[in-house]
């Protein structure tokens, strides 16, 4: 009897204690009756009063010394009144190509640690935390900050992180942009499209593209984006990512705005680099000291080439100043909606010129046709190719047009290297806009910190007078790891405070410490392998033999003189810095590509 009493007031304790429970965050009372009760709702989120708006620009594969804002003779008017009342940023670092680069943007935390140490495709990814192309949701995006706290978020062009296997209708969506953070998103998931009749998505689904060029498109959406919530929420602030395939290939514009280009290439890419050179020195882009090094040996001199040569490569190189101008008037187009809603002041506004250096996937020859490919070619036929074909350089005819090899050591000007080469600052070193004229001094001045794209949500974060969270709807974050930019906004002399980083990209590899650079190519002829079209089984080698080189880039900034030698200790500090980034954040192990390729292959072919 006793039992039986004892279990009857255990359940009565237990159902009492059940009735009371409440949901932790609720901050009313549950009574029996509504007399007995306190009603009550969470207060609707809000942005931080007066907290601006927010538009990050990631454009794709420039180059440094491409745009007229940091001293290239490619005409960017938008880009110039930008840096020309905000700040141009010149010692700012991108991962060295684009998913990587878009995953640490976003995330403000390194590209392997986000698990993006090459791309979300099944072709560059593979079954190791810092490859396998899939972003945890313990590493949330500036997207999802921005939402929760009172933002509305859109994002429109090239997005490049979501996986392949995910990338139908069927989902699953949580790697898309929506769920992601963008409450809309228009542009296509993949890492490049046509630009005409590109792979078009529109929130959860795909969409039938207009005809129209991608970039317009994309403008368009975006300012009806804008227009919508400003007219429901007049005082909620928006977070536009604006993110165009332009410049990446296939190079493609209306011959509206590549004819105003023509002749102005035809002394070559050699008078290229040396324009643009003094014009960065006059500028004060570059340092003083700066010294242009010499043309990379696979480059032929300008001088050396044939007529027909020089007439197919000027008309490649005027078909990209086209597209660049061209992009530049698109992302004008968002900037002036915001002058006419009177929303331009209000407006925090960060442009990445590229997401790497420019494209060495062109060939030496350039690309129209890839189904062609005349990198195949011997050099006589993949001229006499193109010359034939010159008409439909840039054209909408579905081509993949990319622009020779010398056009892009000339638009990386005053740097080593492109694109993909993660060791040289020509394949890392990209120009940085902060525009916001509510906070920032409006004379174009130059800023020399170092920076890193990681920089940028932290950066954004403290103009906001937001805290980083450490949590994301109930899932544990992950530290930060960049560091905010803010501290040099009104002090050109301030001390970096982003003085270490790490870059690897395809085994090419280097480490960055206080002004010191430690670097290696690992594939010193991996030009053999992207341009001249060779079997790459023959060319690869133990990551042990690759050879380090060290540079000082307080004293040459563009990486013209090795001082592995002289220097020993400092070489040997550097690479052991490396391989405690390697350990900490994933970079390990070492994948050389051309035996994943070959396994794959291999294994398909069984």
């Amino acid at each position: 009897m006793k039992k039986i009493i004892s279990l009857s007031l255990s359940i009565l304790l237990l159902s009492t204690q059940a009735f009371s429970q409440q949901p932790a965050f609720y901050q009313g009372i549950v009574g029996k009756t509504l007399a007995e009760s306190k009603e009550w709702w969470p207060a609707p989120i809000k942005a931080p009063a007066g907290a601006p708006n927010v538009i990050w620009i990631l454009i794709d594969d420039v180059g440094f010394g491409a745009s007229s804002a940091f001293g290239g003779i490619i005409h960017t008017p938008t880009f110039d009144s930008l840096a020309n009342n905000g700040l141009r940023y010149t010692n700012f670092h991108t991962a060295g190509i684009c998913a990587p680069t878009r995953a640490a943007l976003l995330t403000g935390r390194n590209h392997h640690f986000v698990h993006e140490g090459g791309f979300s495709h099944k072709a560059l990814s593979a079954g190791f935390p810092g490859y396998d192309g899939r972003i945890p949701s313990t590493d949330g995006t500036i997207a999802e900050i921005l939402r929760d706290n009172g933002y509305n978020t859109f994002a429109v062009g090239k997005y490049g992180l979501t996986p392949d296997e995910d990338a139908s209708d069927a989902g699953p969506f949580d790697r898309w942009p929506t769920g992601k953070g963008f409450e809309h998103f228009f542009g296509f998931l993949g890492s490049q499209t046509d630009q005409y009749i590109p792979d078009l998505v529109e929130d959860n689904a795909h969409v039938t593209p207009d005809g129209r060029h991608l970039s317009d498109q994309i403008t368009d959406k975006a300012i009806s984006y804008i227009a919508k919530q400003k007219k429901a929420a007049p005082n909620k602030p928006f977070f536009l990512y604006y993110a165009p395939g332009a410049t990446h290939a296939p190079h493609q514009v209306d011959k509206y705005w590549s004819d105003q280009y023509k002749g102005q290439f035809d002394e070559g890419w050699d008078a290229f680099r040396e324009k643009v050179f003094l014009n960065q020195k006059r500028k004060g882009i570059i340092p003083a000291n700066a010294q242009l090094p010499d043309r990379n040996p696979d480059i032929p001199a300008w001088s050396t080439l044939s007529a027909e040569e020089k007439k197919v490569y000027a008309r490649f190189m005027e078909v990209y100043a086209g597209y660049l101008t061209y992009t530049d008037f698109e992302v004008g187009r968002v900037v002036n909606y915001l002058k006419e809603i009177n929303q331009l002041d209000n407006t925090l506004i960060l442009v990445v010129i590229g997401d790497n250096g420019a494209s060495k996937e062109g060939t030496f020859h350039g690309v129209i046709n890839r189904q062609i490919f005349t990198k195949a070619l011997p050099d006589a036929q993949a001229v006499r190719q193109n010359l034939d074909s010159i008409g439909e350089i840039g054209t909408a005819a579905g081509h993949e047009t990319n622009y020779p090899l010398g056009w892009a050591q000339a638009a990386n000007t005053p740097f080593k290297y492109w694109k993909q080469d993660a060791n040289a600052e020509g394949g890392t070193r990209n120009p940085l806009i902060v525009f916001y004229p509510k906070a920032l001094p409006h004379t174009g001045e130059v800023r020399v910190q170092y920076g890193h794209v990681i920089d940028l949500l932290p950066t954004t974060l403290e103009i906001l007078r937001l805290q980083a969270p450490q949590q994301i709807r109930s899932i544990q974050q992950d530290t930060i790891q960049g560091a905010s930019l803010a501290y040099s906004f009104n002090d050109a002399k301030a001390a970096s405070r982003h003085t270490e980083q790490h870059y690897y990209i395809f085994g090419a590899r280097s480490v960055y410490s206080n002004g010191w650079k430690a670097e290696t190519a690992h594939h010193p002829d991996i030009v053999d392998i992207t341009v001249k079209g060779y079997k790459s089984d023959s060319l690869g080698h133990s990551f042990d033999k690759d050879v380090w080189e060290l540079y000082n880039l307080n004293e040459d900034p563009t990486e013209r003189i090795d001082l592995a030698k002289k220097y020993p200790e400092k070489l040997a500090e550097l690479k052991k810095q490396f391989d405690e980034d390697a350990q900490r954040y994933h970079i390990y192990p070492f994948i050389d590509w051309d035996d994943v390729f070959h396994a794959r292959i291999h294994h398909t072919n069984q």
